[in-house]
């Protein structure tokens, strides 16, 4: 059985680790059970998300058994953590469906299937936190908790600090339910480990704290819970990790494209990339020194950049969709554009300047590009537009318009990829989609 917690260190996904002394012995003694959890507030996740996975497939990589927690019962409340807002609460229908939709991306990372005895479980706290009564939980839980020490915890402190907005008694409560869901894992699914962000530290606390309470008379390694929690990614230049100018960068299909998902990674900063790979992939210490090495010897070649975009998109997505972006790429370099499949097509070209145009206007001598330049903001003017022509800085769906009919030329319905768009670009970089209906 391999170290855990030495795969966590070189990669740098190791903050910080409750009872350190015992820990490692704790480990090297058998296969061991840790959970993670993840309230259900969306039908998906984002890459932020991602490293608890990695922690997970990592455990379980070692010898050891994961647990996913999906949230059911504490979707119902929201984690005040890191938020400055109350969150809104959600319906249960909501939670349930989200609940559902987030299985299928546990399994691209983590084995369910395999039949082997460290095999992964997914559970809801839905099945047990909506069973209590309100006075159970006062009762055999709250019992067990200070108000003063709850009040210093960051995610509670900083909020009764904010006049306006404060704490809601259910999210004050928040802290309550985690820690009765790992007591609960703890005497059901003999799970001694709780894996998750640094921070959820204080909440991991409280409950090994409710463990050894409510245990108290059990032999101690009956009654005894551990934790282990990974730095809060940023990037290189203090900037929040996970987003860009259209928003998050989600770990499914129908939030973030492929193709997104692909470019996010691909565009890494030469500061970051190698962390990344650590992070991010299950590339081994040897592969990712290569890359290091390479990286540093020939930075423009880009190795581990594009490295790093494949393996997190395969890994997500599957070696279909890497062959299907890169190829794209590909097609993109070299202007071949009427190569992409509609959906990449529209993936490639989600993002950059479109307008709207009337599919008749096609139809007879067409659209002149002298008059349409302008338009779409390719050129200031018609004068501009007709240097840019005669000059051969014009394409078409990735086909330059030259020759001495280039101020003639107009664009028809032949044009049209996929029915419905053409492709304008000026240069080498300046791209607009023209959308036709």
């Amino acid at each position: 059985m391999s170290d855990y917690l030495d795969e966590l260190r070189w990669r740098g996904l190791l903050h910080q680790t409750t009872a350190d002394e015992a820990m490692p012995g704790f480990l090297a003694g058998g296969m061991r059970t840790a959970y993670c959890g993840w309230d259900p507030t969306s039908d998906s996740l984002t890459i932020g998300n991602l490293i608890p996975i990695m922690l997970l497939a990592h455990w379980q990589r070692c010898g050891h058994r994961p647990l996913i927690l999906c949230g059911g019962g504490t979707g119902l409340i929201g984690d005040p953590s890191g938020k400055d807002a109350e969150r809104s609460l959600q319906t249960r229908e909501q939670v349930e469906a989200n609940v559902a939709a987030l299985q299928g991306i546990f399994s691209k990372v983590i084995d369910f299937d395999s039949g082997a005895p460290n095999a992964a479980s997914m559970v809801n706290n839905a099945d047990w936190l909506c069973e209590l009564g309100y006075l159970d939980v006062l009762r055999d839980v709250g019992k067990h908790f200070s108000v003063n020490a709850m009040i210093q915890k960051d995610s509670v402190r900083e909020r009764l600090h904010n006049r306006e907005q404060g704490i809601s008694y259910t999210e004050f409560s928040y802290m309550l339910l985690q820690a009765y869901d790992f007591l609960h894992l703890r005497k059901t699914h003999d799970c001694t480990v709780q894996i998750a962000g640094s921070d959820q530290y204080g909440n991991i606390v409280s409950g090994i704290d409710l463990i050894r309470r409510d245990m108290q008379g059990e032999p101690e390694e009956q009654s005894r819970g551990y934790g282990i929690t990974a730095p809060l990614v940023t990037k290189a230049d203090g900037t929040k990790f996970g987003k860009t100018e259209s928003g998050a960068v989600w770990l499914t299909a129908a939030r973030t494209s492929p193709w997104a998902f692909y470019q996010f990674w691909l565009n890494a900063s030469d500061a970051d990339v190698i962390r990344f790979l650590r992070f991010y992939t299950f590339l081994d210490q040897q592969k990712i020194e290569h890359l290091e090495q390479a990286h540093e010897a020939a930075p423009h070649e880009r190795l581990a950049h594009r490295t790093l975009a494949a393996e997190v998109t395969r890994m997500m997505h599957g070696d279909a969709e890497v062959q299907r972006v890169e190829a794209a790429a590909k097609s993109l370099f070299s202007g071949n554009i009427r190569d992409l499949d509609e959906g990449m097509l529209d993936a490639v070209f989600a993002d950059v300047p479109a307008s709207e145009h009337g599919r008749d206007s096609l139809e007879g001598e067409g659209v002149h590009l002298l008059e349409l330049l302008p338009q779409t903001g390719l050129a200031a003017s018609k004068r501009e537009a007709r240097e840019f022509l005669t000059g051969g800085s014009v394409s078409v769906n990735g086909e330059k318009v030259t020759g001495s009919d280039a101020l003639d030329r107009s664009l028809s319905t032949d044009d049209l990829l996929h029915g419905h768009a053409i492709l304008l670009r000026r240069g080498k970089k300046s791209w607009h989609c023209t959308r036709w209906s």
